[in-house]
């Protein structure tokens, strides 16, 4: 069964595997995920003043990670699933989740100081729209952080590979995990995805791979 790319879909998806996600995420990744979200945040200029806007932000790693380093800072996390809204709330206090569509927000224009977004992009219908929308909402010289796999190399193989065998054995649910390595597959290789970022008005301002570049990191800045 193939899986149409509709917000609908992608909705009803990530509902159904919110659940079990946070631990597919460490198995699949051989825990390495939540290190490398880590460093990736560190890439950023967030301070404890900032105000922080975690879109597509699932069960919360990323908007959590912000919070527990600057407790100060105002985090908001947005997500259009609300099972892995409810998970990230469960997980955490003091962060703004709010249910709502990236491409589509009703945040003021220039209201943050950084927007994140990991593994997300590519699982938005128009990802056009939610780059206009993360611009707008950027304050004049604001980042956008953007973490999602890198190049499509013998480790992005071997991930695409076991991702839904593991995901079989321990979730007992394939189909998802193979639209995700499938939306992984058609998604640009960092080199064309900067440019296409950049030509939605962003400057790129650094770039970090991990895992032997089968991840990427990109900062850019409006």
């Amino acid at each position: 069964m193939t899986i149409k790319k509709t917000s609908q879909n992608i909705q009803n998806l990530f509902d159904e595997i919110a659940q079990r996600y946070d631990f597919m995420n460490k198995v699949i990744s051989f825990g390495l995920q939540g290190k490398v979200k880590e460093e990736a945040v560190k890439m950023t200029g967030i301070n404890p003043h900032s105000k922080i806007l975690d879109a597509c932000c699932g069960t919360g790693d990323i908007a959590r990670l912000i919070k527990t380093k600057f407790p100060s800072a105002g985090v908001t996390g947005l997500d259009f699933s609300d099972r892995m809204l409810e998970i990230a709330r469960g997980k955490t206090s003091g962060i703004n989740f709010v249910l709502g569509d990236i491409t589509k927000t009703d945040f003021p224009s220039a209201s943050f100081d950084v927007v994140t977004m990991s593994f997300g992009l590519r699982n938005i219908p128009e990802p056009e729209k939610a780059l206009e929308e993360i611009y707008r909402v950027l304050k004049p010289e604001g980042e956008f952080l953007h973490l999602d796999f890198g190049s499509k190399n013998i480790f992005s193989r071997i991930f695409d590979i076991e991702a839904p065998v593991l995901a079989g054995i321990f979730c007992g649910k394939t189909e998802p995990y193979k639209y995700l390595i499938q939306s992984k597959k058609d998604f640009p290789p960092p080199d064309k995805l900067i440019k296409v970022i950049e030509a939605s008005g962003f400057r790129l301002k650094g770039r970090k791979n991990f895992v032997f570049n089968a991840l990427s990191a990109q900062v850019f800045e409006k």
